[in-house]
């Protein structure tokens, strides 16, 4: 008998030793079926824009959120809606001065270079008096109040109003208006002088027209699922409302005041350059301001 089966019991009806368990398990394992895992499937982001059933619920739970927003947080973010929508203000100044270009063609850039401000509000998370009109959407299915609502319209607006004119200061102190050989600030006196000359009539309904387009630029960003969805959504409305000569209130707290600074404060010369006096731009003023531009445009 082999030595290796010397101490190995036999099998007691086949008279051979049983097999070692090691190799059976080894065995089976190497017989058995190897079972693959599947791949873990990525989902695929979604590129749909939303419906409008689903941009209007979206529209209430952001106006809540806005309604509830601290005092503190709502002022700071109007001063920044402010000063970004003076910010494409200041663009279309400078785009369209020099009067070079057709009307038609210099109204058009002026407006596509203005969106610039409704995108640093939608993209930056920024409080706007004009575009959180929508919050009425919220009020309508009774989730805020109407004092949370008019709470947040005042302190934005306010709010707006402190941002762009101080945006239109910062904008002069730095000299920007006698660029171009001063065409930059003829440009900006220019703009001062036709809506300070709107009778009220035609200001509250430039006004409401503006405002419409706002309002659906603002809704077309609900459906917007990235942030060049939100740009493009935002430049069709913005760029009409402006090429069209319509009057957005918070744009007017940049244009005007910017016009009347530099009407009262440029140096003698800026005025030579531009071959212009103080006294051609006589609607240009803080009670025309006021009164024929603003009060009726924000009605």
């Amino acid at each position: 008998m082999p030595k290796g089966l010397i101490n190995t019991p036999l099998d007691v009806r086949s008279g051979t030793p049983p097999a070692d368990p090691a190799v059976m398990s080894a065995s089976a394992e190497m017989s058995a079926p190897v079972v693959m895992s599947a791949p873990a499937v990525m989902s695929a982001p979604m590129l749909d824009a939303l419906v409008p059933r689903d941009m209007a619920r979206h529209a209430e739970t952001i106006g809540v959120a806005k309604a509830n927003l601290s005092a503190t947080s709502t002022i700071a973010l109007g001063i920044l809606a402010g000063a970004f929508i003076s910010f494409g203000a200041m663009l279309a100044t400078v785009v369209t001065a020099g009067g070079e270009l057709p009307f038609g063609v210099s109204r058009l850039l002026g407006g596509l270079v203005f969106s610039l401000g409704l995108v640093l509000v939608a993209v930056g998370g920024a409080e706007l008096f004009t575009g959180n009109n929508l919050i009425v959407m919220a009020f309508a299915s009774r989730r805020i109040t109407f004092a949370a609502l008019a709470r947040n319209w005042v302190l934005v607006y306010f709010a707006n109003f402190f941002g762009a004119v101080f945006t239109a200061l910062l904008v002069f102190w730095s000299g920007q208006y006698r660029s171009g050989t001063g065409a930059i600030g003829r440009r900006a006196l220019e703009v001062a002088q036709t809506k300070s000359s709107l009778s009220v009539r035609e200001a509250v309904f430039l006004g409401i027209l503006a405002n419409i387009l706002v309002c659906l630029a603002v809704w077309l960003c609900l459906a917007a699922r990235s942030v060049a969805d939100k740009v493009l959504a935002i430049v069709g409305p913005i760029t009409a409302f402006v090429a069209a000569g319509f009057e957005h209130s918070i744009a007017n707290m940049y244009f005007l005041p910017f016009g009347v600074v530099v009407k009262r404060w440029a140096s003698p010369s800026f005025w030579t350059s531009i071959h212009a006096k103080p006294e051609d731009f006589p609607h240009v003023g803080w009670s025309k301001f006021f009164l024929s531009n603003l009060l009726p445009v924000t009605i």
